[in-house]
């Protein structure tokens, strides 16, 4: 608040030209009429609260853009714009049949592949490549007996060497025999293990895939992510939804809390920078005079003042349960700076401005109106904290200054007060 600071040349003009004006009235007033009424008030010291104001606009910190996550074409609108809509409930409903037969589709493919999988367990081909070798190992144990029989009856003449020639091709021919099941076994083991490694690998892909079909199914329903309040939609029923188009469906503001933005200058900031860092409560004036219930707190700072302007952006918060206001909304954010001490009030309607000086009536202890130059300062509520010019005791004319000129007789009697 800007205040009016006379120089001592102004102020000894402006006495010599009232009291002029009083004694020419005084010389008037002889024989006149009886003293016009005045309503006065009795000016005293108090302490007052001091604050500071500023402009400010509500705003939504935290709106979240509603987009499709799935391509579909729109059945259904489950809300209307401007509806209050909960966290997780539904919006829109796209053409769901496509992802239902695709999650069908997956459902059926990971059966088949958990069907593999437990063929694959089962190591068919190994089982029976290991009866093989069973029976190779068999063979191979009756003609080393066979061999080991025939040799010491062929050394005593008591066989002949071509049964023993016999035995002993027999024998060989078994040991490779087993050797080759052997490698047989150990093949049908080695492709058993990849088979179900194999298999497990594409049971898991299928579960993937179903578990993705499920999410696209779900996605086709869109559901709130937030809640707030819903704002118009972009596109209609039978529309497509795309999750890269450039459009958002609609946006969801939350309310509760709302924000509110506001800039004070460099020179502001530094001189309320203390009481702004202890959370000083916030009050914010709206735009039809009232006073929102409740009290807000600053929440945020920019970090560097606007080099253009030379402000400094203050980002506050105020709970809004019953969702009063709305981002967008104008108004002014108010909060206390000082408690000024021993300071004088006036009411406003009682100072009257003369160009650039400022002036009251006042009545003295002979129930005469002088007028008298004040200075003010910062404005509490309905009055002026008057910084030069009256003394605590002083009656101030408030009502009644038009009919009264300087140096007159008045009847004044008690200020009724703004509220009457």
């Amino acid at each position: 608040m800007t205040r009016n600071r006379l120089s001592p040349f102004v102020w000894a003009a402006a006495l010599a030209a009232l009291c002029a004006a009083g004694c020419s009235t005084r010389a008037q007033n002889q024989g006149a009429a009886p003293p016009p009424p005045v309503e006065v008030t009795e000016v005293a010291a108090a302490d007052v609260p001091i604050y500071a104001e500023y402009p400010a606009q509500t705003y939504a910190r935290d709106m979240v853009e509603v987009r499709g996550r799935v391509e579909g074409y729109i059945e259904k609108w489950l809300f209307k714009p401007g509806d209050e809509v909960r966290e997780g409930q539904p919006l829109y409903v796209l053409d769901l049949r496509p992802y239902e037969a695709a999650l069908q589709q997956a459902a059926g493919n990971l059966k088949q592949s958990e069907a593999d999988l437990q063929y694959a367990r089962r190591q068919v081909s190994l089982l029976q490549a290991q009866a093989n070798l069973a029976v190779a190992q068999a063979n191979l144990v009756k003609a080393q007996q066979d061999y080991e029989r025939l040799k010491p009856l062929v050394e005593q003449d008591a066989a002949a060497k071509q049964d023993l020639d016999t035995a002993t091709a027999a024998l060989r021919a078994s040991e490779a025999n087993v050797r080759a099941n052997q490698a047989n076994v150990d093949q049908a083991r080695l492709q058993t293990t990849t088979q179900i490694q194999s298999t497990e690998g594409k049971v898991d892909a299928q579960r993937g895939l179903l578990a993705t079909a499920n999410l696209n199914l779900q996605y086709g329903t869109i559901q709130a992510p937030i809640a707030g309040l819903a704002g118009d939609t972009l596109v209609p029923v039978g529309g497509l939804v795309t999750p890269n188009a450039a459009q958002p469906l609609t946006t969801i503001v939350p309310l509760d809390p709302i924000w509110v933005r506001f800039k004070i200058s460099e020179s502001q900031y530094l001189a309320h920078k203390q009481r702004l860092h202890d959370q000083t409560p916030l009050d914010l004036l709206l735009a039809d005079g009232t006073t929102f219930p409740q009290r807000g707190q600053i929440r945020n700072t920019q970090n560097q003042v606007d080099p253009r302007t030379g402000t400094l952006e203050l980002q506050a918060s105020f709970p809004n349960p019953q969702h009063t206001l709305l981002p967008g909304q104008f108004g002014r954010v108010r909060f206390r700076t000082e408690d000024r001490k021993n300071a004088i009030l006036v009411p406003q309607r009682a100072v009257q401005q003369i160009q650039s000086m400022q002036t009251v009536y006042v009545v003295g202890p002979d129930n005469q109106a002088q007028a008298r130059p004040i200075a003010t300062g910062e404005r509490s509520g309905e009055s002026w904290i008057v910084t030069k010019g009256l003394q605590p005791g002083d009656r101030v004319v408030v009502e009644g200054q038009l009919r009264i000129r300087p140096g007159m007789l008045v009847r004044p009697i008690p200020y009724g007060g703004a509220g009457r």
